[in-house]
């Protein structure tokens, strides 16, 4: 009869993020991009570019788009810096 108490280790491991998946899909895709690296990122440039595409009539987007790019790239990096340290 089988030993029912045994030990049994179990391993759960996260696959690290590309940081130029993160930059294609925000460059492509904008906020919606963003959500691959920083869920809370994607939603608060969600709301400044519908802010800042009305009072701009789209023409402000040229300025945040940029900055969604950058914010997308040092959120994947420290993603993935956490989940070599084991914080995650």
């Amino acid at each position: 009869m089988a030993n029912t108490n045994e030990n049994v280790n179990v391993v759960v491991t996260k696959s690290p993020k590309s940081i130029g998946i993160s930059i294609a899909l925000t460059l492509f895709f904008g906020p919606l991009g963003m959500f691959y690296s920083t869920i809370l990122g994607a939603i608060i440039m969600g709301i400044i570019d519908i802010i800042v595409g009305i009072f701009t009539l789209g023409l402000g987007l040229l300025f945040t788009w940029p900055i969604q790019i950058v914010w997308a790239a040092i959120a994947t990096n420290m993603y993935n810096k956490k989940l070599m340290k084991g914080k995650l």
